[in-house]
């Protein structure tokens, strides 16, 4: 008990940063929930009064958190699929002592670059590149493909595909590192034995390979997944906060935000709360799908 005191000790300032930060904030956010926060007449504050759980009605009433929770899910399934495919592939081709690949260290740097900018920088960046003058249109029009400036931003397809893009290429990389640890760290007796017997490269990858990696694979898209139903910045900035066309980019994190800019603090608190359920009901049934094939 001395000697273990001391890793106490220093776990102190974790729980201490944990409680202020994290716990007292989701305490508070449930409490607020279950009240109604407005302003009215300027800075004359009405409220908070206590109605129970009128704001939770009143989000499913209004069907648009459906919506919203429809759309974060298709913008985060176009880009996560990609993602994957491209990180598991990278990886493999990363962790192949036989193909003693030249420079690997800087291309392994060079992929994870994006993940370092700014995803408001990101969404600029494409919103020049896609807009109707931009130089994507312009060499569009000059190969033939179009006759007219595509406007990309006013079809829901290629709203949500610029989207996902981004967020491909923002992740993509993380993901790729990830995965290569988890490759470099399985045991090389095991390919060889599986030469030994016959094996070809697929059956080796997805007999030996992708198994080892079912812990990291669900630790991946975990996280991925509540990143995306945190999804925010970059629809909020490439539509300019108004989730269009017609509403099909605007996301559930993006919803909240114009009940807290409104100082709806109840409203706000109750989608965070319904957030914070759908979040952990996801992480379960991914996390349950994933031991039932392990037996």
């Amino acid at each position: 008990m001395r000697h273990n005191r001391w890793g106490y000790y220093f776990l102190i300032p974790f729980f201490l940063v944990f409680i202020i930060f994290q716990l007292i904030p989701l305490g508070t956010t449930i409490y607020n929930s279950f009240f109604e926060h407005y302003f009215r007449n300027g800075l004359t504050e009405v409220g908070p009064n206590f109605v129970g759980l009128a704001n939770y009605r009143t989000l499913f009433s209004s069907g648009d958190i459906g919506q919203y929770f429809k759309n974060t899910m298709i913008m985060w399934v176009m880009g996560f699929v990609p993602q994957i495919i491209v990180s598991l592939l990278l990886a493999a081709w990363f962790s192949d002592p036989s193909l003693r690949l030249r420079g690997r260290k800087f291309f392994q740097s060079v992929i994870y670059m994006p993940n370092l900018i700014m995803a408001s920088a990101f969404a600029m960046l494409f919103f020049a590149l896609f807009a109707d003058t931009g130089p994507i249109n312009t060499m569009l029009l000059q190969i033939g493909i179009f006759r007219a400036p595509y406007k990309f931003l006013s079809h829901t397809f290629s709203a949500r595909a610029l989207v996902a893009g981004m967020n491909f290429l923002m992740w993509f990389g993380n993901t790729t590192i990830l995965l290569l640890a988890g490759m470099l760290g399985i045991d090389q007796t095991l390919y060889e034995a599986a030469e030994v017997d016959g094996a070809n490269a697929t059956q080796i990858f997805f007999r030996i390979t992708l198994p080892i990696l079912r812990p990291i694979l669900l630790y991946v898209v975990i996280t991925s997944l509540i990143g995306g139903l945190q999804l925010f910045d970059v629809p909020q900035i490439l539509t300019n906060g108004q989730g269009g066309p017609n509403r099909t980019t605007m996301t559930l994190i993006m919803y909240l935000n114009k009940h807290l800019y409104s100082k709806n603090y109840g409203m706000g608190g109750a989608l965070s709360v319904i957030l914070f359920i759908i979040t952990g009901i996801l992480s379960i049934i991914i996390f349950r799908i994933n031991t039932r094939s392990q037996q």
